[in-house]
Order: C-alpha cells, then sequence, then structure tokens
C-alpha cells in the first residue's frame, strides 16, 4: 500500500488533494520505491506501475508538467493530453475531476483553493520560480478575491539543511529587504563566499502574504532530514520524484 499525505486545511468538502510519499512502490535502488517521475532515469516499466498505483486514488490521469523553474502556469481541463505546451511550474482548473499535479524532491509543493471551491492550483515552488514571482502570477491567474484564497504548504527541504549562496539570497532581499529573515548565515561562509541557510517556506509565506493570501497551512516538514519517507535532492542527488495533485469532485448543488 503506498503512503499519502492528506493535506490538514479547511477546504470545501469537494476539493481533494494528496501528497505522495516516496514508499509503496515498485521502483528500486536509488528510486526506491514510489517515484512518479519519468526524467530521472528509472526503469520506464516501474514508473508506469507506480503511476497506475496513484491512478485509483484520482477521478482522472494527472496531467503532468514539464517543469523548468520559471513562473509560467498553465490552465488544465479534462481534454489536457490535447494541450501542446506543457512547460510550467503550476496548473490551475475550474473543472470538476480535472487532477492538476507537480512533482518535487526538496523543491516547496503549494496547494490553492478559493474558499467556496470554484477553482484550485498546485505550485512547484523551487527558489527560482519563487523569487521569479510563481506564487504572485499564479494567484493572479485565479481571478477570484485573494483574501478568499487559501494555500497549504508540502514537504520540502528544511531551513536546516538548504544552503545557498549569496546570489540566491539577493535575489531575495533585493526585491524585498523583508526576506533576509528568511536567511541564516552557515558556518561554512567565508569572506568572499558567505554562504545562507534558506526557510523556503517562510519565503513562501512572504510572497503569499503579497499577494493578498494570509490563510496559510502546512509547512515545516523537512524531506532532506527523513529519508525513510521521502526523497530529496539536495540529500541524495540521484533520487525519485513525489507529487502534489489537487481536483475538485462535483458538489451536490451544482447544475448539471
Amino acid at each position: 500500500m503506498i503512503d499519502l499525505i492528506i493535506p490538514d486545511w479547511p477546504v470545501p468538502g469537494h476539493i481533494k488533494a494528496l501528497f505522495t510519499t516516496r514508499c509503496g512502490g515498485f521502483s528500486n535502488g536509488a528510486h526506491a520505491s514510489f517515484n512518479l517521475g519519468m526524467h530521472v532515469h528509472d526503469n520506464s516499466e516501474n514508473v508506469f506501475r507506480n503511476r497506475s498505483l496513484l491512478r485509483k486514488y484520482l477521478p482522472s490521469d494527472p496531467y503532468w508538467l514539464v517543469q523548468v523553474h520559471g513562473s509560467r502556469h498553465i490552465w488544465i481541463n479534462q481534454n489536457a493530453t490535447q494541450l501542446q505546451e506543457k512547460s510550467a511550474d503550476a496548473a490551475l482548473s475550474r473543472q470538476c475531476n480535472t487532477v492538476c499535479a507537480i512533482m518535487v524532491a526538496d523543491c516547496l509543493p503549494v496547494l490553492l483553493c478559493d474558499m467556496a471551491g470554484t477553482v484550485v492550483g498546485v505550485v512547484h515552488a523551487g527558489w527560482r520560480g519563487l523569487a521569479a514571482g510563481i506564487i504572485e502570477q499564479t494567484v493572479a491567474a485565479m481571478q477570484t478575491g485573494n483574501d478568499t484564497l487559501m494555500a497549504w504548504l508540502g514537504p520540502a527541504i528544511g531551513p536546516e539543511h538548504f544552503e545557498v549562496g549569496d546570489d540566491v539570497r539577493a535575489a531575495f532581499v533585493d526585491h524585498d529587504q523583508r526576506s533576509a529573515k528568511a536567511f541564516q548565515q552557515a558556518g561554512s561562509s567565508t569572506r568572499s563566499e558567505p554562504k545562507w541557510f534558506a526557510d523556503i517556506f517562510h519565503l513562501a509565506q512572504q510572497r503569499l502574504a503579497c499577494a493578498g493570501v494570509t490563510h496559510v497551512y502546512g509547512g515545516g516538514v523537512c524531506t532532506y532530514s527523513d529519508p525513510a519517507r521521502f526523497f530529496s535532492y539536495r540529500r541524495d542527488g540521484e533520487t525519485g520524484r513525489m507529487a502534489a495533485l489537487i481536483w475538485m469532485e462535483k458538489p451536490a448543488n451544482w447544475p448539471n
């Protein structure tokens, strides 16, 4: 049986979401065992079998993006497989039984939903995407009152392990001086090469707040420090990918 995390956030009952872990699949070696990524040099047959296991929990096949650490979003629908463009780092939908999905192995997954349950989305928020405004642009695309949106932050690399260079810190602090609170100087720093530990959860919360989203849940679960349950690219290099998925079921009071 696969190990799934069900987000704990006060969404309407017809909104469904999952976060997968690395446990319960068919892959082996560095990708053991529930790897969902086709691009990480795993045996493709094992990945197909893992995706088939996941499909049993979903109303339709997910639309898998080609993630490029950018700020582009894609609207998907029930005919998503017909879309020509897949390069994006966020997926949005207003249609029932349409599964939005992203894959991660340290980057932060951000689930989004409005309180009425009329639109859902998921964001792949690595530091490059965060700095480029992926959250702000995705929230704006949802075209709903930002104070009616809520977000859930899934597992990602924790601040004790996410060491970055001065260029990464500058990308955030130059945009907003308040971002400095998300960085602590690392012991490996030198005068010529400053190093910092970055809190990606804090950075995402800041960006969400700037976009008007203040109802934020989850966060703080570290992928790096739990090798039994989570893949981590920073920890292992070659590794598998987990998925964050969200969709809408059709509420009983919606018209046909």
